[in-house]
């Protein structure tokens, strides 16, 4: 069994969300989470399915996607090039690494079909980042398209209302939020993701971060971080560097983790949506 974790660019319509889950589903793949943000404006879907259904199960989540997203009205904190912006399929094991890249590839030509323009990233595409294909949002892309930047699959344009999106095959991330106590500003935590991102001053190995202000949690500063290797960075140790800068008073997690992530964490730290992969899994 293969993971697949889609991002897609809509965090406030649970009627959307509902129809892209119930096509992810119909499509043969077992929905184990989904999370949504309605700052970010964006939702984080968990699906399992065996090699050959996933990527079927994802093209059939992305058809409802395209058909309820419109990236032209879209107002969102959360970076993002696409309807369905990121859907990267996800090896657990060194095992599975070869079928999850053959998955990846078989979607990416799903999506395409559907009108998408796709571009790989990570070890698909030679180590491009995500970073470097949103840098600027959608009409950043556009640009550099127009540049002679060539999607991987699908067509030399954006789509009008869905634009492109983005697929990897990788081994598990974690998406995790760290809120910062009342008297922190969106400053205070724009300038702690600067220093703690890979590249940053005090720059944490496979971190990347941004510092928004979440409106609709009464303005709260919020350090929103993905942790790309949380065996070479737990997220205790993410914890204990950000507290350098300002206190934590909660954290969250979008989606699922390896219950191995959360070793030494300490418990006068609540984190929200707390559940692990094997946890999902066996239930």
């Amino acid at each position: 069994m293969l993971l697949a974790v889609p991002n897609v660019s809509e965090g406030r319509d649970a009627a959307v969300l509902d129809a892209i889950g119930d096509a992810f589903a119909a499509g043969g793949a077992r929905v184990l989470d989904r999370h949504a943000d309605p700052d970010h404006h964006r939702a984080v879907f968990t699906l399992v399915a065996r090699p050959g259904t996933l990527h079927a199960a994802l093209a059939n989540g992305a058809q409802a996607a395209i058909e309820r997203i419109d990236l032209t009205r879209h107002s969102g904190l959360h970076p993002h090039v696409g309807a369905l912006d990121v859907a990267p399929v996800v090896f657990r094991t060194a095992e599975q690494r070869g079928a999850a890249a053959a998955e990846a590839l078989a979607l990416a030509d799903a999506l395409g079909e559907l009108g998408l323009p796709v571009f790989l990233y990570g070890v698909l595409a030679d180590g491009r980042t995500r970073a470097e294909l949103r840098r600027g949002g959608a009409p950043g892309l556009a640009q550099r398209m127009a540049d002679g930047l060539q999607p991987d699959f699908g067509p030399a344009q954006l789509h009008p209302t869905a634009g492109a999106v983005l697929v990897a095959a990788r081994p598990p991330l974690v998406a995790f939020n760290l809120e910062l106590g009342p008297h922190a500003t969106g400053a205070d935590a724009q300038r702690i993701a600067r220093a703690l991102r890979e590249g940053g001053a005090q720059g944490l190995a496979g971190l990347r971060a941004i510092g928004l202000t979440l409106a609709a949690r009464d303005d709260v500063a919020q350090v929103s971080c993905n942790v790309e290797d949380h065996e070479a960075l737990p997220l205790a140790q993410l914890l204990e560097a950000v507290e350098r800068h300002a206190p934590v008073t909660q954290a969250e997690l979008v989606g699922l983790a390896p219950q191995a992530a959360f070793e030494g964490w300490p418990e006068r730290v609540p984190i929200r949506n707390r559940a692990s992969i094997e946890e999902r899994l066996e239930s």
